[in-house]
This record gives structure tokens, sequence and C-alpha cells, in this order.
């Protein structure tokens, strides 16, 4: 059994060490990558507050395919350059958008998501995933956020 859990109000560079710590341990020597991308979104649900979605979408073929998710269904497939996501994955630049109905583009999953953050996972200088979160909250992810989920993105993708 695996028991993480924050620390109440920790600072976010602190909290973020954390995560990256729970995630290195909670993959250690597993290689299946779903299983992987599955713990990896829970955990993320977990340690993050105020999101309404927490998952990845993988890199196939071109085009970016749902992998495994926290939250309400979504999207299966989303071209290259298309929404948050897609951008992100075309351009291998993390995504921070304070509110998701003034960026060009976006596709609406939930119509309760105000805010997203996206970070393109890196294996080799290839973007092989995206992390998405969501959230209700406008203007909910900040830089620190996006370095924090930078930091986990580089410190999992071997194992995804």
């Amino acid at each position: 059994m695996y028991d993480f859990a924050p620390k109440g109000d920790t600072p976010k560079p602190e909290l973020y060490g954390e995560l990256v710590e729970a995630a290195q341990a909670l993959i250690a020597g597993e290689p299946d990558p779903v299983a992987n991308m599955s713990n990896l979104a829970a955990l993320l649900w977990q340690y993050l507050p105020d999101l309404n979605w927490s998952g990845f979408y993988r890199t196939i073929e071109g085009e970016l395919v749902l992998g495994p998710f926290i939250g309400k269904p979504a999207c299966i497939r989303i071209p290259l350059g298309r929404g948050v996501c897609g951008t992100a994955a075309e351009t291998g630049v993390t995504q921070v958008v304070p509110d998701v109905h003034a960026f060009p583009g976006h596709i609406a999953c939930d119509a309760a998501s105000r805010s997203e953050l996206v970070v393109p996972v890196l294996r080799d200088g290839q973007v092989i995933a995206v992390i998405d979160l969501d959230s209700p909250l406008p203007g909910r992810f900040d830089e620190q956020d996006a370095a924090g989920i930078e930091k986990f993105a580089a410190a999992v993708a071997g194992a995804i």
C-alpha cells in the first residue's frame, strides 16, 4: 500500500519536491507505462488542490491519444497544434492558461474547467506525452506550478 500525503500549507516549491519524490517511489521498478501513468495521475490528483481533471495524453502516430486520467470523460484524440494540449505537444512548451475561454481553439471536454496547465513530457528531445491539469478556478496555475510539473515530467519520463 502506498500512503503519500501532502503536508497542509506546504509552500509550492517544497510541495513539488515532495511530489517528485513520491512519484519516483511510486514508479520505482515498475516497467509498465500504463500502470505508471495511472498511479501518477492519481498522485497528481491527491497532491494538488482544486483540480477537476488530472492525466496524460500520449503522442501516438502524430496525434495525442487519451491516456490514464482522473476526472470526467475526455476527448480521446487531439490533433497536434489544436487546443492547449495539442499546442504544448506541437511546440514542446509548457502552457499556463489562466482562462481557457480566452485560449484560441480551446477544446472543452469539461465545461467546469476554467484554467489549465499542460506540460510536455520529453524523452530524447521528443514529446512522448503531455501532462494535463484542469481546474474549475480561473487563474489556478502559475509559474511555480509550471516549474514543479516540469520537474515532475522530467522525473517520470523514463517510466511512461
